[in-house]
């Protein structure tokens, strides 16, 4: 819903900006850094929506050849290694936050900051997302949750 409304937001700005530039005669300045920091939102929660609906990219010729334990096991190690990513990703782009904070985005006058806020978000949830599918994985190893 959140990306939705980014790319709802996205469309009637730059509708304004076509009928500021092509009927007022006079461009929004604005619309481009604006539209900059949306496209950075949509684009990392929707890499953290492919985490937790397993539509990442991969490559699964291995995995899905392998018989059932096994296919548990990469699966386990896969989400093992996405996880450290996002946790990463989470810690490098706070600091990248604070780095950048003081400093102001052109034209709209929001901190340079703002825009590693969504990279942020996006590791800490493929951080809890990769959480609960070795949580998953390891339920169906041990047959305490047969889904």
């Amino acid at each position: 819903m959140l990306t939705g409304f980014a790319l709802v937001t996205m469309t009637v700005i730059f509708s304004w900006l076509v009928y500021g530039r092509y009927i007022l005669n006079a461009t929004p300045t604005w619309v481009e850094q604006a539209s900059l920091l949306l496209i950075v939102f949509i684009g990392f929660l929707g890499a953290a929506v492919g985490i937790h609906n397993k539509t990442h990219l991969g490559v699964t010729f291995f995995r899905d050849n392998a018989p059932t334990p096994i296919k548990i096991i990469l699966d386990m190690i896969n989400h093992v290694f996405i996880m450290i990513f996002g946790f990463i990703m989470m810690i490098y782009s706070y600091e990248l936050v604070l780095f950048k904070w003081d400093t102001q985005i052109p034209l709209i006058h929001l901190p340079e900051g703002l825009r590693a806020v969504p990279i942020m978000i996006c590791g800490g949830l493929i951080l809890l997302f990769s959480i609960g599918h070795i949580v998953k994985y390891k339920n169906a190893l041990t047959n305490k949750n047969p889904k």
